[in-house]
């Protein structure tokens, strides 16, 4: 059980701390492998990784999917086209490491470049449908802690900056050739350790939660809205263009994007940690609807002219002419819950409905100017350019994006990693552990999954953080990447 474990963990947690300690008496190594992500973040322009080491050294964590398509007998066919580096070399430049947003799991994501070439004769494909292919990039996550455990032991690098040399150094996570690396030289291998390390810093800085479930909650409805008010308004290509871009495997973004199929390798199943944020009414970001499932559920989009009601109404032919939206009747059948409380104000003064100010209150807070100014031309009845405003939209989608990250990159996930590596929650949110029948008559408004009722609760503030389990799916072993 989760509260089992949990407890146990509270009660270890100043042994744990202690030899943590204890291993790194000198104050200037006491890093963890989080402040060692930050530092390659900052000096990722004077690193090189080698790509081909971590990749014979690496245990895939995740099911692995091939490129290609499976027939009705399981046999793998693959796409006319495929990809080759552009640089044949064993290094690459340094990723980006992504945090996840509610497990103790930290991913490197390393993009190359490449070409798209012909799988018969590897011809070089060089433009497609009036475009020219020479930014073409491959992305590939590795997985350097899971679920609160290290996955990947070192990392090979090349530095060209003594800065940074001087500065791992002192952190005594350098290593060449299995010493302690002394000398600065930018044409040697050096070896970063990551086994031994505390995941979190063994001080934490104190963080308030209050407010933030609500800030995020916020800019997911938003970013929902938007998403579906732009999946099919594509106004940068012709249909002709789009259908020669999905022919070679390149999305509309112009990204690679070929067919993936699962493997057939042998599979375990494994309970893996999750950690939410939510309030004292929903629970969490999953228990909010998608954009077009709230528009159906409390909305009738209709033609103003002929008054047929559309059977499966969406974002993306609202701004057509002749359509409008109007509030749905609410049936007896249907039970009206705080998701729909939070989300409806949203929609109305989305949508126009309402003029409450709620829309304007979330893109304020981002900066997204362009689309605050046409949303208020629109409900001030005046007419506004379709593709101007689908141009703010992805404008403001990518600030709500940059937005939300921060607040989990500076907030959420420092808390979900300390929770997912030591079982404890951080000094100052200690409080006692709830299950979901007790927080559920604190709380009745609250609606709980079959994993949820499961696990455990904590009341910190005004905010609810939960811990359970989910299954997922592991290799039973090491697969080649």
């Amino acid at each position: 059980m989760v509260e089992n474990q949990v407890a146990e963990n509270q009660v270890a947690e100043n042994q744990i701390a202690e030899n943590q300690v204890i291993k790194y008496q000198d104050k200037s190594l006491q890093i963890s492998i989080v402040e060692v992500m930050e530092i390659l973040e900052k000096y990722r322009e004077r690193i090189i990784l080698n790509i081909t080491k971590l990749r014979e050294d690496y245990c895939r964590q995740t099911v692995k999917r091939f490129i290609g398509y499976r027939d009705k007998d399981g046999n793998l066919t693959e796409p006319w086209l495929k990809t080759k580096p552009i640089d044949n070399s064993n290094y690459v430049d340094m990723g980006k490491f992504v945090i996840n947003h509610n497990t103790a799991t930290i991913n490197l994501l390393v993009e190359q470049r490449v070409h798209l070439i012909k799988a018969e004769d590897e011809t070089i494909a060089l433009e497609v449908a009036g475009l020219l292919l020479n930014d073409l990039k491959t992305f590939n996550n590795y997985t350097i802690v899971k679920n609160g455990q290290v996955n990947v032991r070192s990392l090979q690098v090349k530095i060209s900056s003594k800065k940074l040399f001087d500065l791992l150094q002192r952190k005594g996570v350098l290593k060449k050739d299995n010493l302690p690396a002394t000398t600065f030289d930018f044409d040697s291998e050096y070896t970063i350790k990551l086994d031994g390390l505390p995941i979190v810093p063994l001080k934490q800085k104190k963080r308030k939660i209050d407010g933030l479930f609500q800030r995020l909650a916020e800019i997911k409805v938003i970013s929902s809205i938007l998403s579906a008010c732009l999946k099919t308004n594509l106004d940068t290509f012709v249909p002709e263009q789009l259908t020669e871009l999905q022919k070679n495997y390149i999305s509309p973004n112009l990204y690679l994007n070929f067919p993936k199929t699962k493997s057939f390798e042998f599979l375990d199943i494994r309970k893996s940690q999750r950690i939410d944020i939510g309030s004292k009414e929903i629970l969490n970001l999953f228990k909010l609807y998608s954009a077009n499932k709230f528009l159906e559920r409390r909305y009738q989009v209709y033609n103003t002219e002929t008054g047929e009601i559309l059977s499966k109404p969406n974002f993306n032919i609202l701004f057509e002419n002749n359509i409008a939206c109007r509030q749905k009747s609410i049936s007896s059948r249907m039970k009206i819950t705080k998701v729909d409380d939070f989300m409806k104000p949203i929609f109305d003064d989305f949508i126009g409905i309402e003029d409450n100010g709620k829309t304007t209150a979330i893109l304020s807070k981002v900066g997204a100017k362009d689309l605050m100014r046409l949303l208020q031309k629109r409900n001030q009845g005046k007419s506004i350019d379709k593709q101007e405003i689908l141009v703010a939209m992805r404008k403001a989608q990518t600030q709500l994006k940059q937005y939300a990250e921060k607040i989990y990159r500076d907030k959420i996930s420092p808390l979900v990693l300390h929770v997912g590596s030591t079982g404890v929650l951080p000094k100052g949110m200690r409080t006692a552990a709830l299950t979901a029948t007790e927080l559920a008559t604190k709380y009745p408004d609250l609606q709980f999954s079959s994993a949820e009722k499961e696990g455990i609760f904590f009341e910190v503030g005004e905010s609810i953080i939960s811990i359970y389990n989910k299954d997922e799916y592991y290799p039973v072993k090491p697969v080649e990447v």
